[in-house]
């Protein structure tokens, strides 16, 4: 076996592990079963690539798409490791097998419909392996957000080999899941490491929608770099792809499953390889690429649960960099998010899938520190304030809403619960309109009850009645009672809502932007990796990241030998690259 720490900086060319790696790799190579939960961009690949190479044979890895085991390949083959992929999209697999038999791969990657099939694992029986990984092993769990059937028959090829080190890898599963995991992979519970949830480097911001393409134009001009927009519906991807490059002149494309499968390819490997496009697309969009460099995701509409929410914005600075998490919200989608709970789910998970909403209800209502409420959520005790969210920026300030609420409850009960909010609106203002008349809600009791105060926060508060389950909407958008209303009604709770903030004269700064001041060395480096990326047909961020790019440009190294002391940069990433940086460095 080799020293892991060998194995660590002359591979990848790192001094020393980050947070639990360390931790991670050590039970590995002791040959422990173990279950990592860590944050994206915490560096999970690491823990399974390093001990394949330390530890004699090859290193199974059971990944769920294609396009995130080719990406991961190409990143393992561009710093010295034999890896390959054994996928349907791959015209060399009958080479690839026979690397595979003779031990000749460090690392093979493969779908879980694949490696739990009864030809593959025989084949394994052939081959020493070093471990077997699992990624997003959330997926084996039915109580995960992302819950795959396939996964759950792996435990037979991991009984299979019960002296191999089993290591899964997830970065989103509460307690629950958690346990399922361990269960189901039949990794002890003592073999959990829990590497915290946190992404430091996201600043987390939530606003309801107000002129959405206007808001996501603002976003995309504050922040330079790549980013995602995930929109709800693949109509809607393609009308913000179109309106945002008009507006903001960054390139723009969209995808969704709609798309041929062609366009897709295309625009996904646009977007892998640029330093600056937008990408409008629905939210499966991202799970299949490992690009380190995007600066911000923002959310056209609200997600699925909290899980998916952490999962999606976690595509956001990979590389540690300041990154952006914008979720923009509207009353509408809590109501469509109920009726799908309703119509679509079965009864046995209506329950939790009821609890999923209420809690990214409480986080978009929240006045207080986004980040606590996420890392609370996955079970941990983080301080009150983290300092890089919306409300910890710029705190909010809140009012009570109360009797505004019962007001609107008082409305949609009086009027048969079977109006939207503008009619409901009308009413309480005492408006003169024929549909009132017709009606004869001119009649009753709450007409013209509201005061100029109260008809200011008809929208806020029903969004807040919304996301809280104290109304809902029915197809046809009348709002009736949902189980919240009853103790507002009668006086058992209070409804308090956030008053949204003053724009202020002077806009504060991009959290991207400002951290790193333009440097012309740097961005002569940036021009030398993309030239080589063109030429080598990869992702610019295969050669080198741009935090390895700025200590090059700060230390400015005049020797192989001194750059090769630079974070980041291998032995054969040094043999490959180091002369045109160099280059680059010295003009």
């Amino acid at each position: 076996m080799r020293n892991p720490l060998d194995v660590l900086h002359e591979t990848f060319g790192y001094s020393s592990f980050r947070g639990r790696q360390q931790d991670v790799i050590d039970r590995i190579m002791a040959g422990v079963h173990t279950l990592a939960v860590m944050p994206t961009g915490a560096g999970k690949s690491l823990c399974y690539q390093v001990p394949a190479m330390a530890r004699p044979g090859t290193g199974l890895v059971i990944s769920p798409l294609i396009a995130l085991m080719h990406d991961q390949v190409r990143s393992a083959s561009a710093a010295g490791i034999k890896a390959a992929a054994l996928t349907s999209a791959n015209d060399d697999r009958e080479e690839t097998v026979r690397r595979f038999l003779a031990g000749d791969l460090d690392l093979l990657y493969v779908a879980p419909e694949r490696a739990s099939g009864e030809g593959f694992r025989r084949m394994v029986d052939r081959v020493q392996l070093s471990l077997i990984a699992i990624d997003e092993a959330h997926c084996v769990s039915e109580w995960g957000h992302d819950f795959r059937p396939d996964y759950r028959l792996l435990r037979a090829l991991v009984e299979d080999h019960p002296e191999i080190p089993r290591l899964a890898l997830t970065a989103t599963a509460d307690r629950h899941t958690r346990d399922d995991v361990l269960a189901q992979l039949g990794i002890p519970a003592d073999g959990l490491i829990l590497a915290g949830f946190d992404r430091p480097n996201i600043r987390y911001s939530i606003t309801p929608r107000d002129g959405l393409p206007t808001q996501l134009a603002q976003i995309i001009r504050d922040t330079p770099g790549p980013g995602i927009v995930y929109a709800p519906t693949r109509d809607a991807t393609e009308k913000l792809a179109a309106a945002l490059a008009t507006s903001t002149g960054r390139p723009t494309r969209a995808y969704h499953a709609g798309l041929d499968a062609a366009v897709r390819a295309r625009n996904q490997e646009a977007f892998v390889t640029s330093e600056d496009m937008v990408m409008v697309a629905t939210v499966a969009f991202g799970m299949g690429i490992d690009k380190p460099d995007v600066r911000f995701v923002a959310h056209a509409g609200l997600p699925k649960s909290i899980e998916g929410y952490y999962q999606e914005t976690g595509r956001a600075g990979r590389d540690g960099d300041p990154s952006v998490a914008h979720l923009f919200w509207g009353a509408d989608d809590f109501a469509r998010a109920t009726r799908r709970i309703a119509d679509d789910i079965g009864e046995d998970r209506q329950r939790s899938e009821r609890q999923r909403l209420a809690s990214l209800g409480a986080l978009v209502e929240a006045a207080g520190c986004r980040r606590a409420i996420l890392l609370r959520h996955f079970g941990e005790d983080p301080p009150a304030a983290c300092g890089n969210c919306d409300n910890c920026l710029n705190p909010p300030s809140s009012i009570d809403a109360t009797e505004a609420a019962r007001k609107l409850l008082s409305a949609a009960f009086r009027t048969e619960m079977r109006y939207g909010i503008t009619h409901l609106t009308d009413v309480l203002a005492g408006r003169d309109t024929e549909k009132i008349r017709t009606l004869g809600h001119d009649k009753l009791s709450v007409f013209g009850i509201a005061t100029p105060d109260d008809l200011a926060l008809i929208k806020p508060v029903a969004r807040a009645l919304l996301a809280r389950d104290a109304l809902r909407s029915d197809d046809y958008g009348g709002l009736s009672f949902g189980p919240g209303a009853r103790a507002l009604l009668k006086g058992e709770e209070t409804l308090a809502i956030v008053k949204p903030a003053v724009r202020a004269t002077r806009r504060r700064g991009s959290a991207v932007a400002d951290e790193h001041p333009h440097d012309p060395l740097f961005e002569t480096l940036r021009a030398c990796r993309r030239t080589l990326a063109k030429e080598l047909g990869v992702p610019p961020y295969v050669i080198f990241h741009d935090a390895t790019l700025r200590e090059m440009a700060a230390i400015r190294p005049t020797s192989l030998a001194a750059l090769g002391r630079i974070s980041g940069v291998g032995a054969r990433k040094l043999e490959d690259y180091g002369r045109a940086f160099l280059d680059a460095l010295n003009g």
